[in-house]
């Protein structure tokens, strides 16, 4: 089985619960959709959060979010093809896998693209107290082109995109931060995103990032709660 949830933050409880409330076995996947928190301090927080993801369960697939650090540039990671994506991993953390963006990964017999990453709203905030902030949190121009050359070798049909943020159409208002002015928000990558969807031929999009819980048309917004993969066969 799939399942998918959003953002934990470094918290592995959430994670826990969602696995024990599912029964999951090594035999499942549990997509977490961005700023998991796993490499965000680069210390022993970081190591206790990752030893506790590593012994639930599942196999666990993390999508980059924006409050972390991108594990290529982490020297204790390794890559590999699992599933048919790179990913990155420690070896003595085999279930616990970080996705490359822009890849294909073949869960279930179900495609699944991953395109990571967002901009932070209290980077200013961060920068200020002295908190992670990095300047590669949102997608390169060379992410995108994978991105646009992943989808043309399947012809711009997928079955399930995989990001932390969501299409600019899509963006939850509602989910706004009262207190940030939105003139000052770089949007690049949510409008970036809106140019996939309108082209793309898919059937579910799951994202993070807004700490909501919400679907609408085929887009799924989720925080801490855990669903399990709609699908059942790929698209036709």
């Amino acid at each position: 089985m799939v399942y998918y949830m959003g953002d934990i933050h470094g918290n592995p409880l959430p994670a826990v619960f969602a696995c024990r409330q599912m029964n999951m076995t090594h035999e499942d996947t549990l997509v977490l959709l961005g700023d998991v928190g796993a490499n965000y301090y680069g210390d022993e927080r970081d190591a206790r959060t990752k030893k506790s993801l590593a012994k639930l369960g599942p196999k666990i697939l993390c999508i980059h979010g924006n409050h972390e650090m991108r594990p290529e540039s982490i020297t204790s990671y390794s890559s590999k093809v699992w599933r048919g994506g790179k990913v990155w991993y420690e070896p003595e953390r085999p279930s616990l896998l970080f996705a490359a963006d822009g890849e294909m990964f073949d869960l279930e017999g179900i495609k699944h693209l991953t395109i990571g990453g967002a901009y932070s709203v209290d980077k200013q905030y961060r920068l200020e107290r002295g908190y992670g902030w990095w300047a590669d949190e949102q997608p390169s121009e060379k992410i995108k082109a994978k991105v646009a050359q992943t989808l043309d070798q399947v012809d711009w049909k997928v079955d399930v995109v995989l990001s932390h943020t969501c299409p600019f159409r899509y963006e939850p208002r509602e989910a706004f931060l009262p207190f940030i002015d939105q003139s000052t928000v770089d949007d690049s990558t949510e409008k970036w995103l809106d140019t996939i969807e309108e082209k793309l031929a898919y059937q579910y999009w799951f994202c993070g990032h807004w700490h909501i819980e919400k679907h609408i048309d085929k887009m799924r917004f989720l925080f801490h709660n855990v669903e399990l993969s709609p699908l059942s066969e790929p698209y036709k």
